[in-house]
């Protein structure tokens, strides 16, 4: 693992979470891939289940929307990666969030990006820091500040694919539901433009083209 100091004592208010991140990345380029460049991906997971979001909606007057509503408590959940510079997400659906379903997505990564160098940006889950993962080759993790969920990026893609694709559904067992998900990631999956238009925050593409 590269040293992570810069980034643990980032300055609490949101304008300054992660301002060290261009001398990071640069210290990474230097002791990891000798200039050669990187990869920057956002990681996160999500929680999708039977339990369904109702919320207004659009019909043509003078019909009344009828919106159904499930506590069904079943889930399975989401997997996802995105790079900010080109919009390219990676996805997966597993049955836990734990150490092993950590490892069969990180695996998949790399795989999908053999020969990049990856630097994957995360958050302080205890499966995401567990001593028994065994990273990739081409892939290093870089852990974001406490208590900053807004500083990654995927939790705004959650947000859109549960508009888009969940408000107001029902579904008749977890198999329909992750049908549904399955859908919904590889529609983003091959639209890049979309992805990139939510995650191309100016301050990490500034960091990542110096």
């Amino acid at each position: 693992m590269f040293p992570t100091s810069g980034i643990r004592k980032a300055i609490p208010p949101r304008r300054k979470r992660l301002k060290k991140l261009p001398e990071t990345l640069a210290e990474i380029r230097k002791d990891w891939t000798q200039g050669a460049p990187i990869r920057l991906m956002f990681q996160d997971e999500a929680r999708f289940g039977r339990i369904n979001d109702v919320c207004r909606c659009w019909v043509p007057k003078p019909m009344r929307p009828l919106c159904q509503a499930m506590l069904t408590h079943e889930y399975t959940y989401a997997y996802a990666a995105v790079e900010p510079l080109t919009g390219i997400l990676d996805t997966l659906i597993l049955p836990h969030v734990n150490t092993g379903c950590m490892q069969v997505f990180l695996d998949e990564v790399a795989a999908r990006h053999p020969q990049d160098t990856i630097v994957m940006v995360l958050d302080g889950a205890g499966w995401h820091s567990s001593s028994y993962l065994n990273l990739p080759a081409n892939m290093r993790l870089l852990p974001l500040p406490p208590y900053a969920p807004e500083c990654n990026l995927v939790e705004h893609i959650w947000d859109e694919l549960r508009e888009k694709f969940f408000h107001n559904k029902v579904f008749d067992s977890l198999d329909a539901l992750e049908d549904q998900l399955e859908f919904a990631l590889k529609t983003y999956e091959d639209d890049h433009a979309t992805i990139k238009s939510i995650v191309a925050w100016e301050w990490i593409i500034s960091a990542l083209l110096k």
